[in-house]
């Protein structure tokens, strides 16, 4: 049957995971990191991308017992959101914009006063904050007018990746009802969304240059939305080829040049992949940022902007909540402590649910959910006998609270979120203490799935189904997805309650 690759390009670092098509065996993995981004400002160079996919890869196929020749099949799952411009010879005009940069905060707002909330959410899926692509667009042309003037079309990251591996400019569903210029609804382009990025874009330009704080910019040289639209990738179906790897970049990755290149997909929809989500199910992700999430059916239309109504990597739909705070929190607070995070997870099950008072409300990035870009945290209930436990403790609960927050907007917003499985993911899976507080606060059985880089592993599953034609769904059932860990709930429900209802008033 052969192997598959699945590739993971997260913010932080490029993942591939080498796996037997038929069965998913594990047979070898590589990892490689990614320059350091900023707060606000969290800018990157696409080709710092591919260089640790060159590493990565040979990583994996070093640590693994198998002819090269015998990877058939290779998708990208990439973190959502980011910008990738670029111009007519696909070269980026600027660095890429990443996922969790808000500078672009100014633009969201302006965004959804121009259109208003409900016309976001039912022509696009989601209200645009500071983490969308669209918003981003409007930043770019608002503060590089020329540099619009010489773009061509606009990328995600996995998009980019993909191009380079194969040479097609392609996406998937998934990943393009993150951009804020696709519907769910629809599965296709929204122009006008296009359209509204560039004129308030040009509201802000005109605005600067008034100022004296930049060029004039000239409207007449931007792309028409229309025509925008019409060089976005081409959106492929959930296991259909983008292509055949390249002859340069099989010899840039050691990779056979028949080797099938899948739709790729962003990081979440191919973390549910990972751990076989379905429907009624409910993942928590706890990584640099923390999402919350589910499989649907339908297509989901939020006009507060809590819940951004993405379409998933199999045909359905991902409602998801996604907050930039999760384990940078807890590893702010270890530094503080200047403990390692197997010491802080031991203080922070020392401590008593609730830390005796203390609350810590985790806006240290600014926050997405809610709407909150120029937020900072706040520590609150500190008395004089306050201790390192308290503190360690406040800080997951913190985190955790924010994410069950996007629980009761999952389900305000009418997804099933209680039928299925509560499936916690991402780094913050292997810390003892977010395991107790998630079924504590919840009062729910919660599922640690076996493994860890759950995104590579939806990712080889795709690039399976992409070489076999065979369902994710089926894949991720004949490999034995899902299973592992399950953590009991212990705490008093009443006291549980307590825990939320101080941290909903310290919150605000």
């Amino acid at each position: 049957m052969g192997v598959v690759l699945g590739v993971d390009s997260s913010t932080q670092s490029t993942k591939v995971e080498l796996r037997r098509a038929d069965d998913g065996a594990l047979l070898g993995a590589g990892r490689a990191p990614h320059p350091p981004t900023g707060t606000g400002r969290s800018e990157a160079d696409p080709e710092a991308w591919w260089a640790a996919l060159g590493q990565a890869t040979a990583g994996a196929l070093a640590d693994a017992d198998v002819d090269r020749g015998d990877v058939r099949a290779l998708a990208v799952a990439g973190q959502q959101h980011g910008m990738v411009a670029l111009d007519a010879a696909g070269v980026p005009v600027h660095p890429a914009k990443l996922w969790n940069d808000t500078e672009s905060a100014p633009q969201a707002r302006a965004l959804v006063e121009l259109q208003g909330a409900p016309w976001w959410a039912t022509r696009c899926g989601s209200v645009p904050v500071a983490s969308f692509t669209v918003t981003k667009l409007a930043w770019l042309a608002a503060t590089h007018p020329d540099v619009v003037a010489s773009l061509a079309t606009v990328v995600l990251p996995h998009d980019w990746l993909t191009g380079r591996l194969c040479g097609q400019r392609v996406t998937d569903r998934g990943d393009a009802s993150g951009t804020g210029w696709w519907s769910p609804r629809t599965g296709g382009w929204v122009p006008d969304a296009l359209g509204a990025a560039l004129a308030v874009g040009y509201e802000g330009a005109a605005a600067r240059a008034e100022a004296g704080e930049g060029p004039s910019p000239d409207p007449a040289r931007w792309p028409h939305p229309e025509d925008l639209a019409g060089r976005l990738p081409r959106v492929l179906g959930p296991t259909e080829a983008a292509g055949a790897v390249t002859a340069e970049a099989a010899a840039a990755l050691g990779l056979p040049g028949t080797a099938v290149v899948g739709p790729g997909t962003g990081d979440n929809m191919a973390a549910a992949l990972g751990v076989a989500l379905a429907p009624g199910d409910v993942a928590v992700s706890i990584g640099t940022s923390g999402t919350v999430y589910a499989v649907a059916d339908a297509p989901t239309a939020d006009p507060s902007g809590a819940v951004a109504g993405f379409a998933d990597a199999t045909g359905r739909h991902l409602p998801l909540v996604c907050t930039l705070n999760a384990t940078q929190v807890t590893d702010a607070v270890a530094r503080l402590l200047g403990v390692d995070h197997e010491r802080l997870d031991a203080l922070a099950l020392a401590a008593d649910p609730g830390a005796d008072g203390l609350v810590l409300v985790p806006y240290l990035a600014g926050e997405r959910t809610p709407d909150r870009p120029d937020a900072t945290g706040t520590l609150t209930g500190l008395r004089t006998d306050v201790g390192r436990e308290q503190l360690a403790r406040a800080a997951v609960e913190g985190v955790v609270c924010g994410l069950l927050d996007g629980l009761d907007a999952l389900a305000a917003a009418g997804v099933p979120t209680d039928a299925g499985r509560l499936v916690l993911v991402g780094g913050g899976s292997r810390s003892g203490a977010y395991r107790r507080v998630l079924a504590d606060l919840t009062g729910r059985p919660v599922t640690v799935p076996a493994g860890d880089e759950h995104v590579a592993i939806g990712a080889a599953v795709q690039a399976a189904a992409t070489l076999t034609g065979a369902s994710p769904a089926e894949l991720a059932s004949a490999w034995g997805l899902g299973g592992g860990d399950v953590v009991e709930p212990e705490l008093d429900p009443d006291r549980a309650a307590e825990v939320r209802a101080a941290y909903a008033a310290a919150r605000g």
